[in-house]
């Protein structure tokens, strides 16, 4: 094995702690603006996403507490908070462990702005050799495309058989490198959006693991 490439969000670190940490940008602006507790806009906020999901929380909150506020503008200010976050432990002791074994990718879906920031408050860049926020290119090149599996290969030149691919989205992650023949590993940790969604033999990894401690062993002893 020569490549191992790894989704970003609830792979690498825990993703709802962004999301928290700028929605409380969000309701810091809102309080500031209009008066209001930030304790009450923040506790509505997490209400309403855990209800609606992420994709009508401003416009659920700004409703709640009849305020005019551009919604745009609250999602900008999401989008450029700098909220502190951390690697999990595991990720980053295998990246100071096996630096020099292996080359080291990412590749990543959403919006292109919002996950470089994650990248660099996460300071990923130090230990990556190549890494791809597929918005760059364009939605179409989203996974479950394998336009940036193929990508970073060519640029790692390593063939897909001597590469693995580590996620935790059965929906998106594995698909596209396992149509290329990359190698490909499911983690599953304690909490996560996806820890208890289970799919097809087509959309799962060839093997499950609850830790990265665990991802040498696998690449040694199963691939």
């Amino acid at each position: 094995m020569k490549a191992v490439i790894f989704d970003l969000d609830d792979t690498l670190y825990r993703e709802i702690n962004f999301v928290n940490g700028a929605f409380r940008c969000v309701c810091r602006y809102l309080s500031l603006q209009y008066g209001i507790s930030f304790k009450k806009l923040y506790k509505d906020t997490i209400d309403i996403f855990y209800r609606y999901g992420r994709g009508r929380v401003f416009n659920l909150l700004c409703k709640e507490y009849k305020v005019n506020e551009n919604v745009n503008k609250l999602v900008k200010i999401y989008r450029n908070s700098l909220p502190y976050i951390e690697l999990y432990e595991d990720a980053l002791t295998f990246f100071r462990d096996y630096r020099y074994k292996y080359k080291f990718g990412i590749i990543t879906d959403g919006k292109a702005s919002v996950q470089w920031n994650k990248i660099k408050l996460l300071n990923l860049e130090k230990y990556m050799d190549g890494i791809i926020v597929t918005d760059d290119y364009g939605r179409k090149y989203w996974k479950p495309s394998s336009f940036a599996y193929l990508k970073l290969l060519r640029k790692f030149k390593c063939k897909a058989q001597n590469s693995v691919y580590v996620g935790d989205n059965p929906y998106k992650d594995f698909i596209g490198a396992r149509d290329i023949g990359m190698n490909t590993v499911r983690v599953i940790r304690q909490s996560g959006e996806y820890i208890d969604t289970f799919l097809d033999s087509c959309h799962e990894a060839d093997c499950n693991i609850n830790s990265l401690n665990k991802l040498e062993y696998v690449i040694q002893n199963r691939m």
